[in-house]
């Protein structure tokens, strides 16, 4: 069974936080707050725990599309080909924030998503999501736990969410309550920018 932690987003007590990247390292899930809805997530080197994410949610893990939760902009190098100056300055504009951009893969994803041509990169404004992968060193892979045809309140508090996930997680972390307004998606893989998705974040970023 999950065990569930509560970490306050003002100041997230980094001995929890560490109790948290030491389940993640080991190839645990964990349920956590991000600045929308909260997040299903693993570390993203991991793909025996990102196979179980993507067996929870029902897909193929090829076929997945998972955000990579960075702490910040310098995380993106690693996952994301050369940005050219006016993404770049979108980006800074809007994050950390309710966005999801996506932007075209580097060659050294890691191996569960070498195939990808294009990332979904997430750098959430919640302290305790960005603590969680500044101490575990990479990003972590997240998914909504909301179902799109589903908006319950168990999506939005952290003891209805533990309750429904304790047996398919390690951790559910107790962030306060939750949003139940998804992300926007904005694909910045062309030169103009295409709104995928309209969610909590707003477009006047572009």
């Amino acid at each position: 069974m999950a065990e569930f932690i509560k970490i306050y987003t003002d100041n997230p007590n980094p001995k929890e936080i560490q109790k948290v990247v030491k389940v993640l390292r080991n190839g645990g899930l964990i349920i956590y707050p991000t600045d929308t809805i909260y997040g299903l997530g693993c570390d993203i080197t991991n793909t025996k725990a990102l196979a179980k994410i993507a067996s929870i949610k029902g897909i193929k893990l090829e076929k997945a599309n998972f955000s990579f939760v960075c702490s910040d902009l310098s995380n993106l190098s690693d996952y994301v080909k050369q940005i050219d100056s006016p993404t770049f300055k979108i980006l800074k504009r809007a994050l950390p924030g309710p966005y999801t951009f996506i932007l075209p893969g580097s060659n050294n994803l890691p191996k569960a998503f070498k195939k990808r041509k294009t990332v979904g990169i997430r750098i959430p404004d919640n302290n305790i999501s960005r603590a969680i992968v500044e101490a575990l060193g990479n990003p972590i892979v997240s998914s909504s736990i909301r179902d799109d045809d589903d908006v319950l309140e168990y999506t939005t508090d952290p003891e209805l969410i533990f309750e429904k996930w304790k047996n398919l997680v390690d951790i559910v972390i107790d962030g306060g309550y939750g949003d139940n307004y998804a992300s926007t998606i904005i694909d910045l893989t062309d030169s103009v920018p295409e709104v995928v998705r309209e969610g909590k974040g707003s477009l006047d970023i572009l």
